[in-house]
């Protein structure tokens, strides 16, 4: 069976960021611990789905994706210092929560949620990064397909719950915090 839209596909993966003599390994999906989705339904990023589309069981892949395939480019823009007391609850600031290296979900002004890390936490501000942690990275995949088949009924309601709590029902991008003009094509990634 081919990977086409509505497949479930299982795969392993090294996903590596840098110029190729110096590439840093980001994440690996292993055959005990392969990354799952359902193909089509916009959980993987587009150009990434077109790199495997139509492979099927003991294929291997290998191919690179550019920022704007990917995350698009980092902007300093997003960086911010917000004001420490917005992550105050009852007047108390988490010295263990609010820490840097710690990623959170926030809201901007328009009710888009949006994740930020934290770089560094001053005494009067936080300083959150709200760029995608691999925005103006090429991204390098390496592996292969070790399953592909029909989506059982329960594997399409985890997947569809799973990626309504992730990118809201509607799917588009407000929900992400991107907009068209971005690129998103109205699909979150």
């Amino acid at each position: 069976m081919k990977i086409s839209d509505d497949k479930v596909v299982l795969l392993t993966y090294d996903l590596s960021v840098g110029e190729e003599e110096e590439r840093e390994l980001m994440e690996s999906a292993t055959r005990e611990n392969p990354l799952k989705f359902m193909y089509g339904m916009g959980m993987m990023l587009d150009a990434f789905e077109q790199n495997i589309d139509g492979l099927q069981i003991g294929d291997t892949f290998s191919f690179s994706l550019s920022p704007d395939e990917a995350y698009g480019d980092y902007f300093e823009e997003k960086v911010v210092d917000l004001p420490k007391h917005l992550f105050e609850i009852d007047g108390i600031f988490d010295e263990k929560r609010i820490a840097e290296g710690e990623t959170l979900p926030m809201m901007d002004s328009n009710g888009n949620r949006l994740m930020g890390s934290i770089l560094e936490v001053k005494p009067d501000v936080v300083v959150m990064d709200f760029n995608h942690p691999l925005a103006g990275e090429t991204l390098h995949f390496e592996g292969e397909i070790i399953d592909v088949h029909e989506a059982s009924e329960e594997e399409i309601e985890a997947f569809t719950y799973t990626y309504n709590e992730q990118f809201g029902s509607e799917g588009d991008c407000s929900q992400c915090g991107h907009s068209d003009e971005n690129g998103c094509g109205g699909r979150c990634n």
